[in-house]
Formats: C-alpha cells, sequence, structure tokens
C-alpha cells in the first residue's frame, strides 16, 4: 500500500518487514507487535463512528481528528474510506531539559498592584506527571490546588475504583476529591498507595514548580508565576517501559484539558514542554493543525516550547545552485543504534542524491521515483522512502532509516564514519533544503552535521501558527541560550506595494505556494528565562535546572496572570488565544545582542508581564 492519503513515513514502515520495523525507533511506533495492531491519527469529515466495531475503536477528539485503532489487515482498507481525509502515525516526544520572576517583569504585577496570583484560571500541565503530595501544590488549608489528575500510565481497576476520564478508554483518572480525601489523614506512604501516580523523572513537578509553585510554610516567598492558579496534570504515557510520550497521548491530554475547562467553566491555559524534530517545521503535520484547532476552542492559549536544538548539530541546510553540487556530511559516532535522516525540498527543484558511505559505497537514490526503497551495505540495512507533496504538505521529502543488522561488520550499530550526501542540480528553480536528524535526547552528541545550522531548529510542535512559541534566554549573561530552538521570520512589509517580503528564515526561503499560510509569521513569538532556574524539586526541596521546558511555564503562568487581569476581573473578557499572544509581544522587550527584532533566536523579544498590561 503506497497512498497520498498516508504520511510518508507511515507510508514506510507499512512496506518494511516487522522485523526491520522493530528496529527503528521512529517506525515501529504505533504499532502493537503483541497485538498486530495499530494506532493511527486521522482527519476526516462526515460520520467515522460508525465504522467501530469489535476491531476497529474509533476515539474522536476535536475538529474532525480521531485517534483509531485497528488490526494491520484492516488499515488500507479503512485508510480509502472516503470520510478520511489525511492519516498520520504517532511520533514519540522529548523533553526539553537541559530572580526570574523579577527579570520577566512578573514581581511587578504580583507584588503590587494590580495583586495578580492566576486565581480563577486553570493550567493544564502535560507532562510527566507531579508530586501532588508537595505544599507548594496545596492551598493553605492543606487541600489540593488540582482539579484533576489523568495519569495515562496507569491501568485501570473498576474495583479500586480506578476509572480513566469520562470519554477515554485508558489510565486513571483522580478527581480533586480523591486527592483531598487521601491527603486529609494517615501517613505519606498511604496517601501515595491512594494516589499512585509517580513523576520519576520529576520534570514536571519542575515545570508546575516554575508555573504555579505556591511556596510553603518554611519558604512562602519561593513562589511560582502564577501561585493561585488552579492545575489540570496529565501524566502522558502508556503501559510501556522506557517510552517517551507520543503524539496520540498529547492529543488526548489537549482534548481532555479543554472538556474540564469547560466543564469547571474557566480560562484555560495548556503547557506543552515538549517536541521532536519531525517534519518540514513548518506547521502541516496533524499535531501542529490539531493545536491550531485547540488553540481556537474556548477561551484557551496553548503555550510551547521552542526546544533544545539550536546548538545541537541536527539541522543541515543549503541553497542548491544549477551547475554546483554540494556535499553535506554527517558525523555518525560510534556505538550509535539508531539513526534517520529526513531531507526536505522544494518539489520544483530537481536533484539527484548519492549516498556516500564511510567506506567509499556509492548509494544513488532514485528522486523522480516515488515509493520505498531497501538498500544493503557494510552489514546494514539502509530504508529509503522517497515521497511526494501530499494533501496536507507542500515540500517533498526524502526519509532514511539506518537498520544496524549485528553482523561482524557493524557488530550491532551503525557503522560509524563521515556519511555524506552529495546533491547535483538537474533543474533548480528554488534550491533550499533543509537536513533533520533525530531529537539531541536520542543520539550520542559526536552524531552530527559537519556544516551545521541553528536556523530552523525549533521542534515540533512548536512550529504550529496558533501556540505561542517559547524559546530561552540567559538572565545572567542576558543574551539568548545557545541551545534554545530557533525559527524563522517572514513578514509582509506593512505599507508597501504589491508583496514585497522579508525573510530571515535559513535556507528555504517560501515560494509562492508558501506565502498565504507564512506571512507574518514569527517564530519562536518571544523568549523567557531558561537557564539555571530555581523550581521545585521531586525529591524535596528546590533544584536548578535549563532548557526551553523551564521557559515555557514562565510564559504560561504570565498567560495565567493574564486571563486573571482580563477575564477574571473583567477588565478584557476576550483576553485569550491569538488576543492573548498580541498582549506578549506588545510587552515584551529588547534582548542583548539582539539589535533587529523580531528575529530567528528570539522572537519579539523577552517576555515582560507588566508591559503586557494596558494602561
Amino acid at each position: 500500500m503506497d497512498s497520498q492519503k498516508i504520511e510518508n513515513l507511515l507510508n514506510l514502515s507499512l512496506s518494511v518487514d516487522v522485523a526491520e520495523r522493530e528496529q527503528s525507533a521512529l517506525l515501529r511506533e504505533g504499532f502493537d507487535l503483541l497485538n498486530n495492531t495499530w494506532e493511527i491519527i486521522i482527519k476526516y469529515q462526515g460520520d467515522i463512528e460508525r465504522y467501530e466495531s469489535d476491531l476497529i475503536k474509533i476515539e474522536p477528539l476535536i475538529a474532525g481528528y480521531a485517534i483509531v485503532t485497528l488490526p494491520d489487515a484492516l488499515l488500507e482498507d479503512f485508510v480509502a474510506l472516503p470520510e478520511i481525509e489525511y492519516v498520520e502515525k504517532p511520533k514519540p516526544f522529548y523533553f526539553q531539559d537541559i530572580t526570574a520572576l523579577r527579570e520577566s517583569c512578573i514581581s511587578a504585577v504580583t507584588e503590587a498592584e494590580p495583586f495578580l496570583t492566576g486565581r480563577g484560571v486553570l493550567v493544564a500541565i502535560l507532562d510527566s506527571s507531579i508530586d501532588f503530595y508537595n505544599e507548594n501544590f496545596r492551598n493553605e488549608d492543606g487541600s489540593t490546588r488540582i482539579e484533576a489528575l489523568w495519569d495515562q500510565s496507569l491501568e485501570a481497576d473498576a474495583e479500586a475504583g480506578f476509572l480513566p476520564p469520562e470519554g477515554f478508554e485508558t489510565g486513571v483518572e483522580f478527581t480533586k476529591e480523591q486527592i483531598d480525601e487521601a491527603l486529609s489523614g494517615g501517613s505519606e506512604t498511604e496517601v501515595r498507595r491512594l494516589i499512585p501516580t509517580i513523576d520519576v523523572s520529576g520534570h514536571g513537578t519542575a515545570v508546575a514548580g516554575i508555573l504555579a509553585a505556591g511556596g510553603t510554610a518554611d519558604e512562602p516567598f519561593r513562589k511560582g508565576v502564577a501561585p493561585e492558579s488552579s492545575l489540570l496534570i496529565v501524566k502522558l504515557g502508556a503501559q510501556r517501559e522506557n517510552a517517551f510520550p507520543k503524539t496520540t497521548e498529547i492529543m488526548r491530554g489537549v482534548t481532555y484539558a479543554l472538556r474540564k475547562a469547560q466543564e469547571l467553566q474557566m480560562p484555560l491555559v495548556i503547557n506543552l514542554s515538549f517536541g521532536n524534530t519531525y517534519g518540514d517545521h513548518r506547521g502541516n503535520s496533524l499535531l501542529e493543525r490539531f493545536l491550531d484547532n485547540a488553540a481556537e476552542i474556548g477561551r484557551t492559549s496553548v503555550v510551547v516550547g521552542s526546544g533544545n536544538e539550536g546548538a545541537a548539530g541536527g539541522h543541515a541546510e543549503g541553497l542548491l545552485q544549477n551547475g554546483q553540487t554540494e556535499r553535506v556530511e554527517l558525523a555518525v559516532s560510534e556505538y550509535e543504534s539508531s539513526l534517520n535522516v529526513q531531507l526536505w525540498k522544494y518539489y520544483q527543484d530537481v536533484f539527484d542524491v548519492i549516498l556516500i558511505t564511510p567506506t567509499g559505497d556509492r548509494i544513488e537514490i532514485p528522486m523522480d521515483m516515488v515509493g520505498a526503497y531497501r538498500y544493503q551495505t557494510n552489514g546494514m540495512t539502509l530504508l529509503i522512502y522517497v515521497g511526494q507533496p501530499l494533501p496536507y504538505m507542500v515540500f517533498q521529502e526524502l526519509y532514511i532509516d539506518f537498520i544496524p543488522e549485528g553482523s561482524s561488520v557493524s557488530g550491532g550499530f551503525i557503522l560509524p564514519g563521515v556519511w555524506t550526501f552529495e546533491l547535483i542540480p538537474r533543474n533548480i528553480e528554488y534550491g533550499g533544503y533543509q537536513f533533520f536528524l533525530p531529537s539531541s535526547a536520542t543520539r550520542s552528541k559526536g552524531t552530527r552535521f559537519f556544516r551545521e545550522s541553528p536556523q530552523v531548529t525549533l521542534t515540533v510542535p512548536s512550529t504550529a501558527s496558533r501556540v505561542i512559541t517559547v524559546g530561552a534566554y540567559d538572565i545572567y549573561t542576558g543574551g539568548v541560550a545557545d541551545f534554545s530552538g530557533r525559527g524563522y521570520v517572514f513578514r509582509q512589509l506593512m505599507g508597501n506595494p504589491g508583496n514585497s517580503l522579508e525573510t530571515d528564515s535559513g535556507a528555504m526561503t517560501p515560494g509562492d505556494t508558501e506565502l498565504p499560510t507564512l506571512i507574518n509569521t514569527v517564530k519562536p513569538d518571544l523568549v523567557a528565562p531558561g537557564v539555571d532556574i530555581e523550581t521545585v524539586s521531586v525529591r524535596g526541596g528546590y533544584t536548578r535546572v535549563s532548557g526551553t521546558s523551564y521557559a515555557t511555564p514562565m510564559v504560561s503562568g504570565a498567560a495565567a496572570l493574564l486571563m486573571e487581569w482580563g477575564i477574571v476581573r473583567g477588565n478584557d473578557p476576550y483576553l485569550y488565544g491569538e488576543k492573548m499572544k498580541a498582549y506578549l509581544i506588545k510587552g515584551a522587550k529588547g534582548i542583548q545582542g539582539e539589535l533587529d527584532l523580531p528575529d530567528d533566536r528570539a522572537g519579539w523579544g523577552a517576555l515582560c508581564v507588566e508591559n503586557s498590561i494596558p494602561g
């Protein structure tokens, strides 16, 4: 099966055998080897639920999106249904970790008029859970500030009263009443037995601490940005070991948050501190489009970190010209067991791609022949997919997955050394191209492009148009953090005739087909403190953290303060969505080293809540 309704990655995954699929971290995501079933994401129209059966499980989400679980044997016929518009497989996502309140002009509005605290605003944190027992997330009377906690990784047990949220079939939801009842008596051990969610990594607790810590009896002044906001916690994941959260779990979590906000009649801020590098980075995947739709439902703002790929060496780009061959060199470290490479190009541009191995073998990739290919070299298998434009994608993709076979040559690892991509032009109109590696969280530091580019290193889904995208800066040096994912600036020059366009976007300057969606797009939208930030530790006390994971809750907390001022206090009942973004941008201040804002590093500048409040 090779359908244009299906994204390239899923087409390739369906074309390889099961053993090869299981060796690829990206290709196997969404496939259940034990049950021989697929979990897929669909965009649909009409009545899709009429196809549900004992074998096909359909979970409608929002805005014509659904998650479908079905046997591998039924996938082809299901995709062919007229109601199905487009299909993707899940991808893994990675957490973005590597005096801040005063620096972001937050103390000026929390310690003085108008004394904002986030009261009356619901903040959804989709992460690794939270230390709900910690005093920072409880009211003065000891009750919890958590309205509900959905642990997707726990197994439901009706006899024990462990049930998933209404409308969902996985995980366990703990209500505010259940948490309060557990907190009201017994030892900490007994409390945690009654509410058995665990934040193993501490990432979610740290994020929640920056956003919403309320202080403790011993440390009353160590507070987060919005210390009286109400919390909605989603622990992302499933019953599987050593797994990162995936697309479908995020989409379920966002849908859950939207439904809870509607039920509680509260304005909502959704905090997403994770991302991955797969995609064209232009907002075209189903997750990015889904989040754009989510940001338009109710009184909602969605805040996403730009990722930590800025200095990770996982991106290369260039501008190919007729008559000039280019070489892109990739260093692969020893003991690398999994790796893939994406090449994105304009469909109008025609050029040959030759992959040269560290031993000198030359593999010619047929860029004019769409489909899946398999090559054997140096005791390894290369799984290759040559894509084409799709209903949701204007660019052409070349995807290569390196599969070690455990032979005497490779020893179970990818052949180390320099792999070279030779690009030979045949007919070039625009010439821009981009290479991406997997997230730095999944590869060795030495596996990177020689001629790396920090541009367009923001992660998906921070590339979605209607989310608030947050980079990180260092309050001690005053500059943007080198790890902070960079974006792009496409802006039509106001007052100029015609379609004059100013760009700061790396090699892939937009063609006419792309302009309608990218004009006046700036990513990231702004930056916030994200280096050596103090926050709550899951092990007790406090810790210091770095990464855009921790800049993101600074902005989420700021959004909660603005919602309290605008919606809860009645100063501006429409302060959410794109208007929230506009207020944050308006208040942003200059940042050291960034002289021409907006730019692809700092967006419109550094967070300053005081300046964002009118008056």
